[in-house]
């Protein structure tokens, strides 16, 4: 059953720890190489995929007795903030362009790079994180694929006026914080039961 506010919780944490990631900064130099539609078609398949795989992974982590799965979830949720507000939000990774702009090879390379740079990535672990927490796998795929998309969107059609606009250092440090609260309520809910 789908739940709007699981989704809309989903995609705000995804959506804010998906901004100042390395694959939103490659959409961006793809998007300024390619037809972004293109760009687009690729990526946003790749990360149908990895919410498929991190949705069933936290499905499978609901089979665990409700209180150390709080705390699992609490401390994965801790993790991320760490990881987040560890990382360098300034390094910009090379995207190796296809010399074929066709539809397929530029989507292909698209979903290539997206499937091998989030594979185990912070928003998978969340995603996953997330599906264990509210036991709502529709929702919560629905909220990550859209947050997902709409990064993609932003990194790919105009990604340097938002961050000429919105220090992405600010925006990692909400993404931290939204994560710290989430830990806080998955840990308060691991020792209340």
């Amino acid at each position: 059953m789908f739940t709007l506010s699981v989704a809309a919780v989903t995609f705000g944490v995804v959506f804010l720890a998906e901004l100042p990631d390395k694959t939103a900064l490659a959409g961006l130099l793809l998007g300024t190489r390619f037809r972004a539609s293109y760009v687009f078609v690729g990526v946003a398949a790749a990360f149908v995929v990895h919410v498929v795989l991190a949705v069933a992974a936290g499905s499978v982590l609901t089979l665990l007795p409700q209180r150390p799965l709080q705390a699992v979830v609490g401390t994965l949720f801790l993790l991320g903030a760490f990881l987040l507000l560890r990382k360098s939000p300034d390094a910009e990774e090379q995207v190796r362009a296809p010399a074929d702009t066709s539809f397929w090879k530029v989507s292909g390379a698209g979903f290539m790079l997206i499937l091998v740079a989030e594979f185990g990535d912070l928003t998978q672990i969340m995603t996953a994180n997330l599906a264990a927490r509210y036991e709502d796998p529709l929702s919560v795929g629905l909220g990550a694929v859209l947050a997902l998309w709409a990064v993609a969107g932003i990194g790919i059609l105009g990604g340097r006026a938002l961050m000429r606009r919105v220090p992405l250092r600010l925006i990692t440090r909400i993404a931290a914080t939204v994560m710290l609260i989430m830990a806080t309520l998955s840990f308060w809910e691991a020792i209340t039961g």
